[in-house]
């Protein structure tokens, strides 16, 4: 019956025929039968109505977009499967962005958010246990740094997010053991928390003087966007070398209303879902549903010219800082950065992009962090779902999860006076080898044009590159 009422009427709101079933939390799902689906039916059941009830976001049609939003929340849930569970952060990044528009609502609602610092420490020591991406990101950079700086006497090393300990622990251990002896090893650390980098001080410190290796540590507390470059201290005679690891993408952040005056390209208005075909479910996978040319019919697609405000010249953020990094003419700069697009001019085009990815990611937890377990819970709510609504909810400045790929990244180092270095095979078997010791299963890493892209299965989720100033090549 419903699909016949759906069927009906292709001109009615897709979510019309919702309006009129009964969603009273008392009563339980409108259709018991739909929390007995097998997952893979009810995940496809899931994409169908997110993107849907976005598309009624996007063009602020609050009433269906409410109804929708209602609905999904009987099917989603935070304790459930994969795509239950990302489910569960899209809405709740929907309905955040809907809030929005009423400023002393969502104030009101906000006004007593507390985000405690030892909290924030937690979950990325947590995402560094439980995920292989940090470790996969230290291991190749420490290889390249080792590889760049061979010979050299004194060597700096600069942490834009000096945050594990293990990662230069590991790098002070192979020094050790150069043929030509340690070189004099500084490293600048760069964090917004004091208390990381005492403790990293003195671990690294303790480390040093155990393997005895001339040692320095400079801590800056500071967000990178308001880093002072003079702080660094580079001195003549230095080798140095500049560590990021997803630190560079929130220097993107633009004023998009401005970029939107300017850009004819980004007015065009999203094509209108029709979703009257939304119950009778078909058999493709996350991945084959949202493909280019599934992406294409919902009119979002992350080729597109409207995909980046930054088809322009570099942001004047990314811009100043590439700038000042270069008058340091470092030696090698390791760049770690997630590879996907989730810098897209409009809300659709950000979901579809967001939601390959976090299934990807939300998938490849659990195969290290089983359902039950609370780790698991923690990441995903306090690390994953925080860059869900971020990117779904938030709009200008506000917007710093602009991740975006490698292919636009090649070409705004390149601008801004850099080279791109080719990682090496071994750094490649050092990669290997680790994704092997620690039984990563279903992570694989690939080279592409001297860079890698490390995956989950088929799916990129972070690319590394390694580059030097021109005046080294």
């Amino acid at each position: 019956m419903v699909q016949e009422k759906a069927s009906s009427s292709v001109s009615s709101s897709p979510l019309h025929l919702f309006s009129m079933m009964s969603l009273s939390p008392g009563l339980g799902s409108p259709y018991p039968s739909l929390r007995e689906m097998r997952s893979e039916d009810r995940g496809l059941f899931l994409i169908h109505l997110l993107i849907a009830c976005a598309n009624h976001v996007a063009a602020g049609n609050v009433e269906n977009a409410n109804i929708g939003l209602e609905y999904i929340s009987h099917l989603a849930s935070p304790d459930g499967d994969s795509m239950q569970r990302i489910a569960a952060y899209f809405i709740e990044a929907l309905a955040d962005r809907m809030l929005k528009g009423w400023t002393g609502l969502h104030k009101a609602l906000n006004s007593t958010k507390i985000t405690w610092v030892t909290e924030e420490i937690l979950v990325q020591k947590l995402f560094f246990e439980f995920c292989p991406f940090l470790k996969l990101a230290y291991v190749i950079t420490n290889q390249a740094i080792l590889e760049a700086m061979e010979g050299e006497k004194v060597v700096h090393i600069i942490d834009l997010h000096s945050f594990e300990p293990a990662q230069w622990i590991s790098l002070l251990q192979t020094l050790r053991e150069r043929p030509e002896g340690p070189p004099h090893l500084i490293i600048t650390g760069i964090n917004e928390q004091k208390v990381v980098l005492d403790q990293m001080a003195h671990r690294l410190s303790q480390e040093a003087e155990k393997l005895d290796i001339p040692f320095q540590f400079n801590p800056i507390v500071s967000r990178l966007e308001n880093l002072d470059v003079e702080c660094l201290r580079v001195k003549s005679g230095e080798a140095v070398a500049l560590s990021s690891v997803l630190q560079l993408h929130p220097l993107l952040a633009v004023d998009d209303e401005m970029l939107r005056r300017n850009s004819p390209s980004v007015n065009k208005s999203p094509t209108s879902v029709h979703f009257q075909g939304v119950l009778q479910l078909n058999p493709h996978t996350l991945g084959d549903f949202l493909d280019k040319d599934m992406i294409n019919t919902y009119g979002a697609s992350p080729d597109s010219e409207s995909s980046s405000p930054l088809s322009l010249p570099i942001p004047p953020k990314m811009a100043s800082f590439l700038n000042a990094i270069s008058g340091l003419s470092p030696k090698l700069m390791v760049v770690t950065e997630q590879e996907s697009n989730h810098n897209g001019f409009s809300l659709m085009e950000r979901l579809m992009e967001a939601l390959k990815f976090y299934a990807a990611l939300f998938d490849g937890l659990e195969s290290t962090a089983p359902r039950p377990s609370i780790e698991r819970q923690k990441i995903e709510k306090m690390l994953f779902g925080e860059e869900i609504k971020n990117i779904i909810s938030c709009e200008g400045l506000d917007r710093k999860k602009r991740h975006e790929k490698l292919e636009k990244w090649i070409p705004r180092f390149e601008l801004a006076g850099f080279a791109k270095v080719p990682l090496s095979y071994h750094v490649m078997m050092q990669a290997k080898r680790l994704l092997h010791s620690y039984n990563y299963d279903g992570y694989k890493i690939k080279a592409e044009n001297g860079c890698f892209i490390i995956c989950w299965h088929d799916q990129p989720l972070f690319s590394a590159s390694a580059w030097r100033f021109r005046r080294y090549s």
